[in-house]
């Protein structure tokens, strides 16, 4: 793999009922901690920043989910790391999450919102502006695009179909798609569904074309047009199979465009209706929804892109149909956390398929491996989570969820311009790992 930090990344990721967030335990900006409350991070160059002496400096570290290449759409690949997990006696789970949210902003988010949910219990946290011009307080409720996550709701409808018979994830693309994938080399006879669901279709990623990416980052025509199979063709001709199928894993956005395809071919819908239809309105999450246009309505963090900190571009109206069903989603935080929670607990599928969606393939890292539609990573405090992230024009999200599916912390941005790691990147993440160590133990 490249090294991250000289990578161009573009990316456009409950026990059988919903959680009910807790009266009195959201945290108002008002409210908002010392950076001294929280344990120390790097600082840019490596070094250790200087705590306010009631805490102890933090060992530099690195991220552990690392860019994946030049991908828009695309997840942010879990590798391992080795962070400072120490708290104060005062510190909570909540008061880890805010402290990054701070340092998020301090880096040079315009805003960050997160969540925390430890069985029935619900936390907020926010820092900074959901709206540069208005200076609206981010708002922890506010929806947001959630890009790559996306591929976490493609992924299970595709489970759901085989557990009613209507397909098997051991089917052959060609079978569905028969014309979909049959150029330069590649096959759709040989890759199977199951294996553009865990990325080891051998397939390229059509983010990684300068056409799509310029299009998308300059974002001058937000309602341009992008047939699936357009974006499929793109990422085909771009090279030969460099691997056969099945062979090694390799992070496309072009695997869950195929998915989508297929969740069509199968039932006759578009991916967007079987989604709205199987999870949306099964779940309740009235503030999730799969767009077809650059629109976002009613309350909505602005998304910004400002890479030198020094021009800021309000992005928030950016091109969906790039991502489609690999990343198109908008949502919030406490709609996702249902989704999860329901996907981990089997309120979604059946256990056959659960157990699908939990068995993963290596990734070259000892400390994350892929299951079907999410990643499986090592812990700060050695626990293993599940998880996710998501990364387009103006927004970056990530979470982690434990097995038992009673541990979540979820935080998103509202400024992401196609680079990563950043430092903002690195201190959230940190914060975000912290938290959810500290709600297990």
């Amino acid at each position: 793999m490249r090294d991250p930090q000289l990578e161009l990344v573009m990316e456009p990721g409950n026990g059988g009922r919903c959680l009910r967030a807790v009266a009195g335990r959201r945290r108002e900006g008002k409210n908002k901690l010392s950076m001294s409350q929280a344990t120390g991070s790097p600082s840019p160059g490596g070094k250790e920043e200087q705590s306010d002496g009631s805490h102890r400096r933090s060992p530099a570290a690195r991220r552990w989910w690392m860019a994946s290449g030049a991908t828009a759409l695309s997840c942010a690949l879990l590798t391992g790391v080795t962070l400072n997990t120490a708290q104060a006696d005062d510190e909570t789970p909540s008061s880890i999450l805010q402290a990054g949210a701070e340092k998020g902003v301090s880096d040079g988010y315009p805003g960050v919102i997160g969540l925390i949910r430890n069985g029935d219990s619900t936390d907020y946290v926010h820092a900074g502006v959901g709206n540069v011009s208005t200076k609206t307080d981010a708002d922890p409720k506010a929806k947001f695009r959630i890009g790559s996550n996306t591929k976490v709701f493609t992924a299970t409808v595709l489970l759901q179909l085989e557990g009613e018979g209507k397909l098997s994830l051991d089917d052959s693309v060609a079978k569905w798609l028969p014309d979909a994938v049959n150029a330069n080399g590649y096959d759709g006879s040989k890759i199977t569904i199951r294996e553009l669901l865990n990325h080891t279709s051998s397939l390229p990623d059509y983010f990684t074309d300068l056409g799509v990416q310029s299009d998308y980052f300059l974002n001058t025509d937000p309602d341009k047009a992008w047939a699936p199979q357009q974006l499929v063709n793109i990422a085909l001709r771009q090279h030969a199979p460099q691997s056969a199928p099945g062979e090694k894993f390799g992070y496309a956005n072009t695997n869950y465009v195929l998915a989508g395809m297929v969740i069509k071919a199968v039932t006759g819908n578009e991916p967007r209706d079987e989604i709205q239809k199987r999870i949306i309105e099964p779940l309740n999450l009235n503030d999730t929804n799969f767009p077809t246009d650059s629109s976002i309505s009613g309350n909505y963090l602005h998304g910004y892109v400002h890479p030198l900190n020094i021009v800021t571009r309000d992005v928030t109206n950016s091109n969906v149909q790039i991502g489609g069903t690999a990343g198109a989603i908008i949502s919030t935080l406490d709609d996702m956390a249902t989704f999860q929670r329901a996907l981990m607990t089997g309120k979604l599928l059946a256990p056959e398929q659960l157990k699908e969606l939990k068995t993963t393939v290596p990734t070259g890292s000892a400390d994350k491996t892929w299951g079907l539609g999410i990643a499986h990573m090592k812990t700060p405090c050695g626990t293993w989570a599940w998880g996710h992230n998501g990364a387009v024009l103006g927004y970056f999200s990530e979470w982690l969820i434990s097995d038992d599916g009673s541990t979540q912390v979820i935080h998103a941005n509202n400024e992401y311009h196609l680079l990563s790691p950043t430092k903002g990147q690195n201190d959230t993440y940190q914060a975000m790992g912290d938290a959810f160590c500290a709600a297990r133990s």
